[in-house]
């Protein structure tokens, strides 16, 4: 399927391109970039938001729900992950004959105009870390284009389209989307088993990551205190980043929180960072970061001064506001690991309540991870569960988040998420660190909550 068509010939100024799915965090910033070099774009979601609106005001036209005539006129589609060959902007276009392209195609079409793309992969953290390398990359003045799959207060967006010759874009393993790009540059920060409804094991993801970092021009930084990568990098000559001493560029003077250590880069001081964000998982963020920006040559103390201004991107340890003498949080954890971290860091504040709402995404990587959210949700005081968030899969396994609460005592499952909010505000005491955490829509609970103030 990957780079079978000719994508090339159809992304050109003048011509005339629909994207199916155009209200997803990627989908929106391709669809302005794509704007922006010259290309009259359409778009269809099946609901509307913030991002379809955005996309509007921009002069890109959007159709609410998906219908066989919204492809008229269009030179090729251009489809999010979920959008299958069922779908009936799809299947008209195959019947029509209109090529059909995978989002990460059009990204890695895009980014061989640049000199410099820097693609920041892992199982966890890449928004994190694309968001901390874009405060990296606007303090060195090298006017970035930028990809997140999340939201940036400094861009007051997810994206960004710059007029240098650099791209940053957070790099997605799922269904290997990741193998359709062009980078210069490949950061792998971690590499975990998750996405087990396409991979079949960890050995399969690993070696998707081994190809995605094989594509790499220029060089390669990779995490070298975490045994998944360095076995998925086997055989490949890379910089290793982390805490140990063993790594090329590695941390000293390490404080208590992570937030305040120097960088090392081949045995010679290279910056010191004082970081705005909390926990050992973003002090490996950063860390990726410094290693990235050393290869390129970026002056240490432009690292400092950017990561410095960096305070987290929307929904990553994201503080919401107070409700009742406690701090209302959220966080886009959705796997054990992410949700290890998130606690870790959070515990880091001091010996407060901590009361946490989990919404799992997907039926299968529940079914798939289950004893170890079980593992990990039994460390908070007080465990929320709402329902599982579909995603774009169907429940045919036949499990809830009911079966999580079985296993973890105290816990209250709620069918939806006004539930969640009333347990909440039941719950919840003066002093408590209060956090909803998935990658669905759990944090409208917490909004929900704050505006009952």
């Amino acid at each position: 399927m990957f780079k079978s068509k000719n994508i090339e010939q159809y992304l050109v100024p003048g011509s005339r391109v629909h994207l199916v799915g155009i209200g997803g965090v990627s989908m929106r910033p391709l669809g302005l970039v794509l704007k922006g070099m010259g290309m009259e774009v359409t778009g269809s979601d099946m609901s509307q938001s913030a991002g379809t609106r955005e996309l509007e005001e921009q002069g890109i036209p959007v159709v609410i729900g998906h219908r066989a005539e919204n492809i008229q006129g269009a030179g090729c589609i251009i489809r999010t992950a979920a959008a299958h060959n069922d779908n009936p902007e799809i299947a008209a276009a195959r019947a029509a004959g209109i090529p059909v392209f995978e989002r990460a195609q059009a990204w890695g079409e895009i980014m061989k105009s640049y000199k410099n793309a820097v693609c920041i992969s892992g199982t966890h953290g890449k928004t994190t870390a694309t968001s901390m390398m874009t405060h990296v990359l606007m303090e060195a003045d090298l006017d970035p284009t930028v990809m997140i799959g999340g939201y940036l207060p400094l861009l007051h967006a997810g994206h960004r389209v710059g007029r240098g010759d650099t791209i940053v874009l957070e790099s997605c393993e799922y269904c290997d989307s990741f193998l359709n790009f062009f980078p210069t540059l490949a950061v792998v920060l971690n590499v975990d088993a998750d996405h087990l409804d396409y991979f079949k094991d960890l050995h399969d993801i690993q070696n998707s990551f081994h190809k995605f970092a094989s594509l790499a021009t220029f060089g390669i930084v990779a995490n070298g205190d975490d045994p998944h990568t360095v076995e998925a990098m086997e055989g490949l000559d890379y910089i290793s980043f982390g805490l140990e001493e063993k790594n090329r560029i590695h941390a000293a003077n390490m404080c208590p929180d992570w937030r305040h250590f120097d960088v090392i880069c081949d045995g010679e001081y290279y910056c010191h960072l004082d970081m705005g964000v909390l926990g050992r998982h973003n002090a490996m963020n950063a860390l990726a970061v410094a290693a990235s920006a050393w290869m390129m040559g970026i002056p240490g103390e432009t690292v400092s001064h950017g990561l410095e201004s960096f305070h987290g991107a929307g929904r990553r340890m994201e503080f919401k506001g107070h409700w009742h003498g406690a701090d209302v949080y959220d966080d886009y954890a959705h796997h054990p690991d992410e949700l290890a971290a998130t606690i870790a860091a959070f515990r880091s504040m001091g010996d407060r309540r901590l009361v946490l709402a989990f919404q799992p995404h997907t039926y299968s990587r529940t079914k798939a991870l289950f004893d170890d959210f079980v593992r990990e949700l039994k460390k908070a005081d007080v465990c929320i569960l709402a329902e599982i968030y579909a995603a774009r899969e169907r429940n045919t396994i036949g499990i809830s988040s009911a079966h999580l609460a079985e296993q973890i005592p105290g816990s209250v499952f709620c069918e939806d998420l006004p539930g969640v909010t009333q347990v909440l505000r039941e719950t919840i005491r003066e002093g408590d660190i209060v956090v909803t955490v998935g990658a669905g829509d759990i944090f409208r609970a917490g909004e929900a909550l704050l505006e009952q103030e």
